[in-house]
């Protein structure tokens, strides 16, 4: 009765112990020979003009974060729709349930303004 609890309370310290031996390891192991090629922001092996650390609207990370949201939702969607002729009456409108919920998450977004890319 209690086996699945044992197996959970020999995992969790493991969980906890390689994460942490791996960090230890970094420390003492991993070069230390910093200079200013290295220290140096490399992008595309073009030489950066300007500042390197530009902010970004947040505009663009709730952008990102909304069309990740639908995009796993679509990978929910799928096995109901390819099992669409088998299903019952109920779970074809609990799918359009689940549809309309996120049409009105997607007009509530469209009109705060969160998928404006300005």
């Amino acid at each position: 009765m209690h086996q699945p609890w044992i197996f959970i309370a020999f995992l969790l310290p493991i969980g906890f112990i390689l994460p942490a031996v791996a960090v230890a390891f970094n420390k003492f192991l991993a070069p230390k020979k910093p200079n200013k090629i290295k220290d140096s922001t490399y992008e595309c092996g073009i030489e950066t003009v300007g500042e390197t650390w530009v902010q970004l609207k947040g505009q663009y990370y709730i952008f990102g974060l909304i069309f990740l949201i639908f995009d796993v939702e679509t990978v929910f969607l799928f096995p109901w729709a390819v099992a669409y002729d088998k299903l019952q009456l109920y779970m074809v409108l609990e799918g359009v349930l689940f549809i309309l919920i996120l049409a009105g998450g997607l007009l509530y977004a469209w009109r705060r303004g969160a998928l404006e890319w300005v």
